[in-house]
């Protein structure tokens, strides 16, 4: 068993390896590329990093059993490897078993049992070395294997908490994710008041970043929850402006025209709402190819 001084002192090992800067999660493959080429002058552990984060591409990409091959073929490395190597192991061994983008057919009870293990191990490795973005990443990676509005809820405040608390940089950006996670969990409980309560709060974050794309989901979150309590108004108008919006950006989203469609059928505009189901219907055929 390592000592939690020694994952201290490794800690900040791979700081210089900018994985941010590498990542699309839109584009996984051309992400994959990336840190593919970064091998080439890549110390040891940032090899290993690198590795972790090409497993991840292809999780993202639906290949669960690729994405676990890699990760069996750098096991036997890790004992020598630094705290955040290992980490980052543990989290994408976890994510290969359970995460966003698996159907329900693949969330067994048997997988979440591994998925459960390899994140509170990534989240033990994560605390004792101060590493606290991947201590967040893990407790909310957490939320995904406990399906259940209640229990997720309680690992996305327990992340929200540390990330509030922290003094690094890298965990503190979480808060917009996590306060849209809690929301969601909070949606599902039909809390609608406080749901809308934390999707204003990660719009309010995301507002003082530069992602425009992330900004308008929020919107889309707050006006989403202000339909479900029964302000068809406001929803209406936010819909409305993240049509133009979208437009604009040459983004369009199905989602906003679904939205559009059912309010609309609540106004008893049967016109209205079929052409927005006409857009949904070309905007996902859009996105499907």
């Amino acid at each position: 068993m390592w000592s939690a001084a020694w994952f201290a002192a490794w800690a900040n090992q791979a700081a210089a390896l900018d994985l941010a800067s590498m990542w699309n999660f839109d584009q996984p493959q051309a992400s994959e590329q990336r840190f593919r080429a970064a091998l080439a002058t890549a110390s040891p552990d940032e090899a290993l990093i690198l590795q972790t984060q090409i497993a991840r591409s292809h999780g993202l990409r639906g290949d669960f059993a690729g994405a676990r091959a890699i990760l069996v073929a750098i096991a036997p490395q890790l004992p020598r490897a630094g705290a955040e190597a290992q980490v980052r192991y543990q989290l994408e061994w976890g994510r290969s078993w359970i995460s966003a983008t698996h159907p329900a057919a693949l969330q067994t009870d048997a997988a979440r049992a591994e998925a459960r293990r390899a994140y509170l191990r990534a989240l033990e490795l994560a605390r004792a070395a101060k590493l606290d973005a991947l201590a967040v990443d893990a407790l909310h990676m957490l939320a995904f294997v406990d399906a259940e509005p209640a229990a997720q809820l309680r690992w996305d405040r327990q992340a929200l908490e540390l990330a509030l608390a922290s003094g690094q940089a890298e965990a503190r950006q979480w808060q917009a994710s996590l306060r849209n996670n809690i929301g969601y969990a909070l949606y599902q409980q039909r809390d609608y008041p406080a749901a809308l309560a934390e999707f204003r709060q990660a719009l309010a974050l995301r507002q003082q970043g530069k992602d425009a794309a992330a900004t308008r989901v929020a919107w889309w979150m707050v006006a989403w929850t202000l339909h479900a309590g029964g302000d068809d108004d406001e929803a209406l108008a936010i819909q409305l402006r993240l049509e133009r919006e979208n437009d604009a950006a040459g983004d369009p989203d199905p989602d906003v025209f679904d939205e559009l469609a059912k309010l609309y059928r609540a106004h008893g505009d049967s016109s209205r709402a079929e052409y927005y189901v006409r857009r949904r219907q070309e905007a996902a055929d859009h996105v499907n190819h």
